[in-house]
């Protein structure tokens, strides 16, 4: 299998890529893990090595096409199959309302969140259809069906579920299944000391108001919390399941209305 974001930003928790390759490694999967960051990919495969499973490190950069042809090849020539491909990607810096967003971080934040998706979908598709199954898991965000002030990660994230259907639909026939998770309220290195960076508040100060935030317990979601949701529905159990967004997020998105 194929995760994409397999490091993580430094922080005190586990990351939602990190998190998923362990848990996957440990249910037996064969893992490429691909990251822009080869050192962060390393440090998981350093995890996995530990626990006794198998885990290759990609170097990629997924808002290249070439690159994402290339990890593809890497998974088919490391493992001989690609059964799952999990896009975990995402980025939010620099986001804004519609009047102070700048162009360039707009651009970014859609080939980072969106154009990453369709290309390596768009390579790794032809391997699973020759193959007549896989299972691809998107990682959206809560973000795309909730109000938020930051319009291009919500824009991007709402492309991202779009994708999903899309190709949920086109893939049925191969026996390819196409879902997305939305994340809610994480304590992910990435939400926290990136949020507490950006907004220059203690990191303490920003878990307690993410934390009263969520309706489920008060209590933010940990990168487990998707990983789970995400072994799920890569496994057997979920073969009659394509084309859901699946919302990981203490019911944050049930305030819709």
């Amino acid at each position: 299998m194929i995760i994409v974001g397999a490091g993580q930003t430094p922080g005190e928790t586990i990351g939602n890529g990190r998190a998923t390759a362990v848990l996957f490694a440990r249910e037996g999967a064969r893992v490429l893990l691909v990251d822009r960051n080869l050192d962060s990919a390393l440090e998981t495969k350093a995890i996995i090595d530990e626990e006794g499973g198998t885990a290759a490190a990609f170097e990629a950069d997924v808002t290249r096409e070439a690159d994402c042809q290339a990890l593809v090849k890497a998974c088919l020539s490391e493992y001989g199959r690609v059964d799952v491909l999990h896009n975990n990607v995402g980025i939010g810096g620099g986001d804004a309302g519609p009047t102070q967003l700048t162009e360039d971080a707009w651009q970014l934040i859609m080939d980072v969140n969106l154009k990453s998706v369709f290309l390596t979908c768009k390579h790794t598709l032809p391997v699973m259809r020759e193959q007549g199954s896989g299972s691809i898991c998107n990682i959206s965000s809560v973000a795309a069906v909730c109000s938020v002030g930051i319009i291009a990660y919500k824009t991007s994230k709402a492309g991202v579920n779009a994708l999903t259907h899309s190709m949920a639909i086109g893939n049925a026939r191969y026996g390819i299944r196409v879902n997305a998770i939305m994340p809610g309220l994480m304590n992910t290195p990435m939400a926290i000391e990136g949020i507490s960076r950006a907004r220059g508040v203690p990191k303490e100060q920003l878990i307690d108001e993410r934390n009263a935030a969520v309706p489920l317990g008060a209590q933010m979601g940990t990168a487990w919390d998707v990983a789970y949701a995400a072994l799920f529905l890569a496994s057997d159990e979920a073969k009659f399941i394509t084309g859901v967004l699946l919302p990981v997020d203490g019911g944050q998105s049930a305030r819709i209305g």
